[in-house]
Order: structure tokens, then sequence, then C-alpha cells
């Protein structure tokens, strides 16, 4: 068939394609959920509305321990986020089992929360991995708790989020997108 009418049945499949890919899924994990791992999650969240991508990806954050479950972020981690527009919304809490079975990408900031994430379940359906393999080797390999710190290592950690979470992106939603 030809004209409009034609074209718009040849790019059907393609709309059906998009229409039925699988929303993915990740999480942040630090050791005590305020400060790390709600900055990966406050600042993915912000990448993707920014690229209306907000129903493509679930973003959650948790930490090893339960030390702060049901507390916002640190302050001085909100105030530093603040600045940048970037919304930290999430309350503290512990990582489970079930979410290393549930979540697409599991990523932990630093090697000691690798660990504790391998403890925790030796063999997850979720790829678990160091926020660092986002990043490119000028960064270190694990990202630092500025919790005993002063304010720039809330902003250092800030500036490793802006620049590890749009690989995170392309991962999720580039690669989900070459597998439909």
């Amino acid at each position: 068939m030809t004209g409009r009418m034609g074209r718009f049945r040849a790019m059907r499949p393609c709309l059906l394609k998009r229409r039925n890919m699988k929303k993915r899924s990740v999480l942040f994990v630090c050791l005590g959920n305020i400060c790390r791992s709600p900055a990966g999650e406050g600042v993915l969240l912000d990448l993707l509305a920014k690229r209306s991508l907000v129903d493509r990806i679930e973003v959650d954050s948790a930490g090893t321990m339960g030390y702060h479950t049901g507390n916002p972020a640190d302050a001085r981690m909100r105030l530093a986020a603040s600045k940048r527009s970037v919304d930290l919304p999430s309350r503290a809490r512990q990582v489970t089992k079930k979410d290393l079975d549930t979540f697409d990408l599991v990523i932990a900031m630093d090697r000691e929360n690798l660990a504790d994430l391998r403890r925790l379940h030796a063999t997850p359906k979720a790829r678990v991995c160091l926020f660092s393999e986002f990043l490119d080797d000028t960064w270190p390999t694990d990202v630092p708790d500025p919790y005993y710190g002063g304010d720039d290592g809330f902003e250092y950690v800030l500036d490793m989020m802006e620049a590890g979470c749009p690989k995170i992106i392309e991962e999720l939603v580039v690669k989900n997108e070459h597998s439909v």
C-alpha cells in the first residue's frame, strides 16, 4: 500500500515494540542509605525526567545496614543536591535478598557494599556491580562516603553521580531497545 496509510502500517511494528518494552529497574546501594545511594537515585531520576524516560526506569535506593531506616537523606546531601536542582525523595531502608532478584541492576557504591550484597545473595537475578563501572578511569573505584567529612565530599559524590548516571541510562534503555 502506498501513501500515508502505507507508511503508517510500515511504522506500526516499531511502535508496538516500544509499547511492549519491559520497564527496567535500578537500585543504588550504600551503607546507611542517607548519602551516596539517595544521591544516585536523585540524580538518575532528574536525568530521566529531563529525557522524558521516567516511565521506562524504576529507581530506588537502599542501605546494607538499617541504621537510618525511615529517615530522609542526610541534610548536607539534600542541601548539596538542591543547589543542583536535584530532589532526593527517598526514605532510608535496608536492602533485602528479594531486591537482588527483583531489580534488573543493583549498583553498590563501594567494594565493601558489593561484598555485603554478595554475602546477602550468592546467585541474584540482578546484575550486581560497582558504580565505578559507569565511570572512566579518572574516578576512584569506590564512591567515598562523605558522612564524616566536609561539604566538599557531598559535592564530589554528586559530581560522580552526574558523570556515571548517563551511562546507566544507556545500559538500561539503549541496550533494552536493541534486545526487543
